[in-house]
């Protein structure tokens, strides 16, 4: 098959509870997933969201003394008390949202609490105490996960995710030339700005857990700020002609998936919104050239598991 996919890490205040500091941009996060959605119902394009369980809640104590977790100070920024009066830690509505847009967007898994699953303190406990929240979380209100994507695409205890039910999971990209070197950073612009080269197309495998992993292509931001400002007064947004030149070769090919991936919170400026709305104009317009599929990552691990019966697995866990 050849298709696009896309997909969205949906966390608000979570991605950034474990850091030194939250970022004030992400204040905007509410506003930035409403404005996505709007973006994806105008052209129909459908994405996979994967969402931090925890936002699923109306409302918690803030301590969660039965769930394991990686720290003993791990949920301190959780503010507890219920949705209305801290949106940044629970989705109240914005989930709904995304269930009821025009575009036919599948509901992922995040984590509870957007734990790295491949941290060293990442114990088999804490990852099977995050997975099975997420899940019964989602269940309590009418959702079935079924795609996974690692917080930070820090990859790790993918059977307990196979035990649990998950058909598949974002892998990470596969290395560039521009990944190894003292020159990275420099590397990476060139090929950007001045290279005629796309972004990967990359091949969904079953792991050895029968998971079907679905690794990224492109992450959609990390060119910001003045190097982007200068650039793009030269250029058109590199990132915007990496993207195209991704779909274009998924159009093109017999094989392979172009798959892009972003965070809501990346979205802090107008021509943030911008490059996505001409990124999606591109893709529909490909789309409805019939030269490619737009596909969900559940959609992309169904399709493969239909055709090869070896990837079928029994959830051993609560779903």
């Amino acid at each position: 098959m050849n298709a696009v996919v896309l997909s969205l890490d949906a966390e608000l205040a979570w991605g950034y509870h474990d850091l030194a500091e939250v970022p004030e941009h992400v204040e905007s996060a509410r506003t930035s997933w409403s404005r996505l959605l709007a973006l994806f119902d105008e052209y129909n394009v459908p994405a996979t969201w994967a969402v931090v369980g925890h936002l699923f809640l109306d409302s918690c104590d803030g301590e969660h003394t039965s769930h394991v977790a990686p720290t003993d100070d791990w949920f301190d920024r959780d503010p507890s008390g219920v949705a209305e009066r801290h949106p940044l830690w629970f989705a109240d509505g914005l989930i709904e949202d995304i269930s009821d847009a025009k575009a036919s967007h599948e509901i992922g898994c995040h984590t509870f609490s957007h734990v790295e699953y491949g941290d060293e303190r990442t114990t088999r406990e804490v990852a099977v105490a995050e997975t099975r929240a997420s899940l019964e979380i989602a269940d309590d209100v009418g959702y079935d996960l079924e795609s996974f994507v690692f917080p930070r695409n820090n990859i790790g205890h993918r059977d307990v995710l196979a035990a649990y039910g998950f058909t598949c999971y974002r892998g990470t990209r596969p290395e560039l030339w521009y990944d190894r070197g003292r020159f990275r950073s420099l590397a990476k612009a060139i090929d950007l700005t001045v290279s005629k080269t796309s972004p990967p197309l990359v091949t969904p495998e079953p792991d050895e857990y029968g998971l079907i992993n679905i690794p990224a292509s492109m992450f959609l931001f990390g060119y910001e700020g003045r190097v982007r400002t200068i650039t793009e007064g030269i250029w058109e947004d590199p990132l915007i002609r990496s993207a195209k030149r991704g779909i274009d070769r998924a159009a093109d090919a017999d094989e392979g998936i172009f798959h892009l991936w972003m965070h809501p919170n990346n979205f802090t400026e107008e021509r943030d919104f911008e490059r996505l709305r001409v990124v999606l104009e591109h893709l529909a317009k490909r789309r409805d050239e019939a030269r490619v599929q737009v596909l969900t990552m559940g959609e992309i691990a169904n399709q493969l598991r239909e055709a090869d019966p070896a990837t079928t697995r029994t959830p051993i866990g609560p779903r």
